[in-house]
């Protein structure tokens, strides 16, 4: 038999303001296109580590706007060879192989999270865009999933679906937290469906594993809802339950 915890007023505490959407830099500034202007007549320079440092302090502000022409796909054997920082490698590589400035962008903010990868995926779920994230430098988890509303903004599903500071002090998840108290949650999160909400709105519902190591059996699962408004703008996440398995 399931068990079930209640966690109508946890979920109020999540929505909206604990899984903001991801920062990245804006389209074009003045600097860069100025530095455009003055290379218009000669070939580009190989891109150079300040480079990638100037690209990593522009991905601190604005936000990442994704969409189909974020992909990317290509070969990054010459970064596993140990020889230099691969977040660095990562975003010459794509430079290299005239990747779009979208993806750039994405890739970007991802170095800038600390988390070097790149968008190599795109589909759409219920008219909210589906990003898939391919982190290539990773030891365990190599993919991961950014939703993304009308306007472009993304959302990580993988980050931070479970604030141990604020669930500990909630009656709601006492008993699972009591029976399972060295329990994490661990990415990837699986989708696991949808549902309407009213006024033409849908919630995108995913499982995330709760585990006490990485190679650990499962001992439950944090089911999670991504809310969209009819006009798949998003509004917020929630908590609906975590249970037991089986």
């Amino acid at each position: 038999m399931r068990h079930v915890a209640a966690l109508a007023l946890f979920a109020l505490t999540l929505a909206a303001c604990d899984a903001p959407p991801l920062a990245a830099p804006p389209a074009s500034t003045s600097a860069s296109a100025s530095a455009a202007d003055d290379q218009a007549a000669t070939p580009p320079p190989t891109p150079s580590q300040a480079d990638t440092a100037n690209d990593l302090a522009a991905a601190a502000e604005g936000d990442v706007v994704l969409s189909a022409q974020s992909i990317w796909q290509g070969d990054l054997a010459a970064c596993r060879t140990g020889a230099g920082a691969v977040d660095a490698c990562l975003l010459s590589t794509m430079r290299a192989s005239d990747a779009s400035p979208e993806a750039l962008a994405a890739s970007t903010r991802l170095v800038a999270l600390g988390n070097p990868g790149y968008v190599s995926d795109w589909r759409e779920l219920e008219g909210v865009g589906v990003a898939e994230i391919t982190y290539p430098f990773r030891a365990n988890t190599n993919q991961g999933l950014w939703l993304v509303d009308a306007d472009g903004r993304a959302v990580d599903v993988d980050h931070n679906v479970l604030p141990a500071g604020a669930v500990r002090l909630r009656g709601e998840l006492k008993p699972f937290l009591d029976a399972h108290p060295d329990a994490m949650p661990f990415a990837p999160a699986q989708a696991v469906g949808s549902e309407p909400l009213p006024g033409g709105g849908v919630r995108l519902r995913f499982d995330v594993p709760m585990r006490t190591c990485h190679a650990c059996p499962d001992v439950g699962k944090l089911e999670l809802g991504y809310d969209f408004d009819a006009d798949r703008r998003y509004e917020g996440r929630s908590v609906i339950a975590l249970r037991a398995p089986g």
